[in-house]
């Protein structure tokens, strides 16, 4: 088996790379995070006449008919990079969704413009008291047929403020459906929010607002999206991570203490070759997550990665800010926003804890191997 990215996936992920790095450096990413919009309308649309956009998605709906690793690949140059532009959270997990649980009518209304760009969507699942990995869902709606209303507050939404139509989760009677929401509808109230790591998203709250169902199995399209979003996001922080890694090497081949470069203190040095073996670790694991991906949905693999993700992301992200000094807590340098990055990314979908949990709740459904003399 061949791990290595094919010549294909290598230049994806150059052109992407090339495109983000000749926008974003600091300063630009600070001030863009500072915008109402808090990323960038152009690098979106160039984004989208890459096709990078519709990679996931069928040709018949206007997508590249691309698979799984493609999609890591560009969130693994989206991560390095630190563009805030919200493939994951806009495009790519609600369109998903669409995709899988929708009928051929709302797949043909809603992913073109998914692909293209021109369509920006939202996953509306989490409330408040949820804690991963299980979610309330006091949502509901009523109704039948294609005349249904929502009624409930979801209170975190990544990338809610921009969008324009809502993939929202709410119970009909006992059972936990999948609905189409009009993000300006009569009924529809949004109060966008500025992260911690300078992403956006919205607390939305609906009040009777029109929906429509999405007919197919709402349970392994909620499934795929855990596991999806957990896969994709551990791709972006082996980018993120890669880049603090590397702004630390440099920083200590050129910060000087005594009159030698930090370099050649041999406990920095080796403090940095444990930060490089966590990052090799990270992205093996993430390559395992994205391969399980491909072949179906795996929540104990995506679990498996994000632990280690999770671990990675902190020890390299506190490694990287002590060996920086003062500067490294800056607003001015950059390492500080990766490690941000870092750390929501952690705190998205479960962190460390919650995912040693659930891999030590199911020892039991372990198979056994007995040694025998």
């Amino acid at each position: 088996m061949d791990f290595e990215p094919s010549e294909e996936q290598q230049m994806l992920r150059e052109a992407v790379a090339d495109l983000l790095a000749k926008t974003y450096d600091i300063e630009t990413i600070r001030k863009t995070a500072d915008t109402d919009l808090g990323w960038r309308e152009d690098i979106w649309n160039g984004l989208a006449e890459m096709g990078i956009q519709g990679l996931p998605f069928a040709e018949d709906v206007g997508g590249a008919g691309a698979g799984v690793e493609e999609v890591s690949t560009v969130m693994g140059a989206v991560g390095k990079a630190l563009a805030p532009e919200p493939l994951l959270d806009a495009v790519y997990i609600p369109g998903g969704i669409i995709d899988r649980a929708g009928s051929d009518e709302q797949r043909q209304q809603y992913i073109p413009g998914l692909a293209d760009g021109s369509t920006k969507a939202a996953f509306a699942h989490a409330e408040a008291g949820d804690r991963w990995p299980n979610h309330a869902v006091a949502t509901t709606a009523s109704g039948s047929g294609d005349a249904y209303t929502i009624s409930g507050t979801k209170t975190l939404v990544a990338a809610g403020d921009s969008a324009d139509v809502l993939v929202v989760s709410a119970r009909d009677g006992g059972d936990i459906g999948l609905f189409l929401v009009d993000a300006t509808a009569s009924g529809v109230t949004r109060a966008g929010y500025r992260t911690h790591d300078d992403r956006r998203g919205a607390q939305i709250t609906f009040d009777g607002a029109a929906a429509t169902r999405l007919p197919g199995d709402a349970a392994a399209a909620l499934e795929w999206a855990d596991v999806a979003k957990q896969t994709w996001q551990c791709a972006e922080a082996v980018g993120a991570l890669e880049s603090a890694l590397n702004l630390t090497t440099e920083y200590l081949k050129q910060r000087k203490q005594f009159g030698v470069p930090l370099a050649k203190f041999q406990t920095l040095t080796q403090r940095a070759s444990d930060m490089y073996v966590l990052l090799e670790l990270a992205s093996s694991m993430s390559l395992y997550a994205t391969m399980s991906l491909d072949a179906g949905v795996d929540a104990t693999a995506a679990t498996r990665t994000k632990l280690q993700i999770c671990r990675a992301s902190r020890k390299i992200g506190q490694e990287a800010i002590q060996m920086h000094g003062g500067i490294g807590m800056t607003k001015e340098y950059p390492v500080g926003h990766y490690v941000s990055r870092l750390v929501a990314i952690e705190h998205t979908l479960g962190g460390a804890e919650d995912h040693l949990a659930v891999l030590t709740d199911g020892v039991a459904d372990y198979k056994s191997v007995s040694l025998v003399d």
